[in-house]
């Protein structure tokens, strides 16, 4: 996947995409960094990680755009890479969050590394976990599932599941949810009653009183109408999304105005499961490959200057004469 900044240059990424989906190691990703000038190979980077904190920064800056502004607990489905990265990234911001609830479909090494990993960095934090899966569900975890949901203010769902994880009326609203498992027609993580509870209508404007007002947000608008399955299954047209980088610049541009009427839950709507909700939906955008992969090898070069023991990984002398 090739992507250039002009005032940056071009980075290439490889992914190898599993084909199976009881494959369970993740996706394997490099990332060649080119030199500007001379179009030669500066670097190559593991970007498996890298994709996983790109992903995870842009969820976050959702979030500190339309969603709560004093979380408590977060919901996340899925035990790889990309969880980890955005629970890290969303503690880190929201310190008011004291609870976490990860959701996969078996209790195994992958959930218990993910959640001890984020315990020892982040103490405070009360974490549970909660074997649920959406092709087989029983009563028990469907319980206590939707009881988690209905009380959460961030839900984040990272898998790819081809069913929705969990019905609409499960969430409250004024929940900020957050998908970043589908990149595909045929995936899907909701269903299209909660994708349509973040579309704004005629009820919905500047001049409403709402606690709360519902958004899509997208990271790239030609990207999600045709490769996320829940936003083309719920036939979204390119005027109800809102790309996050032009929501970013409008707002520049209206610095003084009261322009953050996306607010998080009141009391008064605590047992409201058909209202407005917000959503941001990533597929992935290569221009922030371009952005990370070159911000990494500057730091790197800049670790090198400085002689920094042990941190810039193999340096290969005259790798391209």
């Amino acid at each position: 996947m090739p992507a250039r900044i002009s005032t940056m240059g071009t980075a290439i990424k490889v992914v190898s995409v599993p084909s199976s989906s009881d494959d369970k190691r993740g996706l394997p990703a490099s990332t060649l960094v080119l030199d500007k000038h001379t179009g030669a190979v500066k670097a190559i980077v593991n970007a498996r990680s890298l994709t996983a904190l790109r992903n995870a920064a842009g969820s976050l800056l959702s979030t500190t755009l339309v969603g709560p502004t004093s979380p408590t607990h977060i919901v996340a489905f899925g035990a790889g890479e990309q969880v980890l990265a955005h629970l890290d990234l969303h503690f880190q911001a929201f310190p008011s969050v004291k609870s976490c609830t990860i959701v996969n479909r078996s209790i195994n090494d992958r959930v218990s590394s993910v959640t001890s990993r984020l315990a020892v960095k982040h103490p405070s934090v009360n974490f549970s976990v909660l074997a649920y899966d959406a092709f087989n569900v029983t009563g028990e975890s469907s319980a206590k599932l939707r009881s988690y949901l209905s009380n959460t203010d961030i839900i984040i769902t990272a898998t790819p599941s081809n069913l929705p994880l969990f019905p609409s009326s499960w969430v409250c609203s004024g929940t900020h949810v957050i998908l970043i498992g589908s990149y595909t027609p045929q995936m899907k993580e909701v269903d299209t009653d909660l994708i349509m509870r973040a579309i704004p209508t005629s009820f919905h404007n500047d001049e409403t009183n709402e606690t709360h007002s519902p958004i899509l947000l997208v990271d790239s608008a030609s990207a999600c109408l045709v490769e996320a399955g829940e936003i083309i299954e719920a036939g979204i047209k390119p005027s109800q999304v809102v790309e996050i980088g032009k929501f970013v610049l409008d707002k520049r541009e209206h610095v003084h105005s009261n322009w953050r009427k996306f607010h998080p839950k009141s009391k008064g709507v605590a047992n409201d499961f058909v209202g407005p909700i917000t959503i941001f939906k990533s597929v992935g955008v290569g221009l922030q490959d371009v952005a990370i992969a070159y911000a990494v090898v500057n730091k790197a070069e800049e670790m090198e200057r400085s002689n920094a023991k042990g941190s810039t990984g193999v340096v290969v002398i005259n790798f391209d004469a």
